[in-house]
């Protein structure tokens, strides 16, 4: 089961776009350190889209080997297409990694019967335990709750990432899959509240900056106790808010280069956080007592 506070980890470069390795480990050993719960490796934050195939399975292998059965990776191995999904997720289960992250296949615009038959292919394919993940806002492709439903029946599917940041929608999926699949937040923002209808975790940003006030956040929620949710989670509001001031993770990876745990690659099409919004993600950071 892959449960609370799983940080969706970016993936540290030098200036010039090559991958930082010695930053990736320190991450992962500072998230250890701080009580997350999960890493998600190579998901869309660590810009799955611009890393080339064997980099995307150098990061997994890293991740999994560091991690060392310490807590749990999940390898970001999504696609649109769906033999290049297949094959990056046959990468992970060779590695050891503990589960998949599957976005929904982006720009191709499949109908809710083609995204069925994508998940089921990668389900039947590789003996993984894997997490559907919906983000229309990011995908232009949105899976319904009734194609969820239907890919709830089979034994490699065990989970999905809800970035719709649609409470209502999320508490009808919890109700109607929640004893077969475990619904976690893939939306900072109403992460809290999703837990508290009965979410099993959150897939986070902010955990990236704030590993361990997410991780107060999600064990509250999980327990149900409202207040102690929102004295978690109030501080944090900013963050969750201001993390997306530009496109993710442009404002997250600018945020650890503040907190000096990374330098400030990032490649392009996405650029170094603008100057005009830094000043708002360093007041925020301020807000959150992460800068000295």
């Amino acid at each position: 089961m892959i449960s609370g506070s799983v940080v969706a980890l970016v993936t540290p470069m030098h200036s010039d776009g090559s991958i930082d390795w010695q930053a990736l480990s320190r991450l992962i050993e500072w998230h250890i350190e701080q009580g997350t719960d999960g890493i998600v490796a190579v998901g869309t934050t660590g810009e799955s889209a611009t890393l080339a195939m064997d980099e995307h399975k150098m990061v997994i292998k890293a991740c999994v080997d560091q991690v060392a059965g310490r807590i749990k990776v999940v390898a970001g191995t999504g696609a649109n297409s769906t033999a290049e999904a297949i094959e990056l997720t046959k990468v992970a289960y060779e590695v050891g990694a503990d589960a998949c992250l599957l976005v929904t296949p982006y720009y191709n615009k499949p109908t809710q019967e083609g995204l069925y038959r994508h998940y089921m292919a990668i389900a039947d394919a590789v003996d993984i335990p894997q997490i559907l993940y919906n983000v229309p806002g990011r995908t232009a492709c949105d899976m319904l709750n009734s194609t969820t439903i239907r890919l709830a029946e089979h034994r490699n599917i065990i989970a999905i990432k809800d970035a719709t940041g649609d409470l209502v929608r999320g508490k009808e999926l919890i109700d109607a899959v929640g004893d077969k699949l475990a619904v976690l937040s893939g939306d900072d923002a109403t992460a809290a509240g999703l837990m508290l209808l009965g979410g099993q975790g959150n897939i986070s940003v902010t955990a990236n900056i704030a590993p361990a006030a997410v991780k107060a956040v999600c064990v509250a929620a999980m327990a149900g106790d409202e207040a102690a949710t929102e004295a978690a989670d109030g501080p944090l509001r900013i963050l969750h808010e201001r993390l997306f001031v530009e496109a993710n993770p442009i404002p997250v990876k600018w945020a650890l280069l503040a907190m000096g745990l990374m330098e400030d690659g990032i490649r392009l099409p996405l650029t170094v956080l603008s100057d005009v919004e830094q000043p708002r993600v360093r007041d925020a950071l301020n807000q959150a007592g992460l800068l000295d």
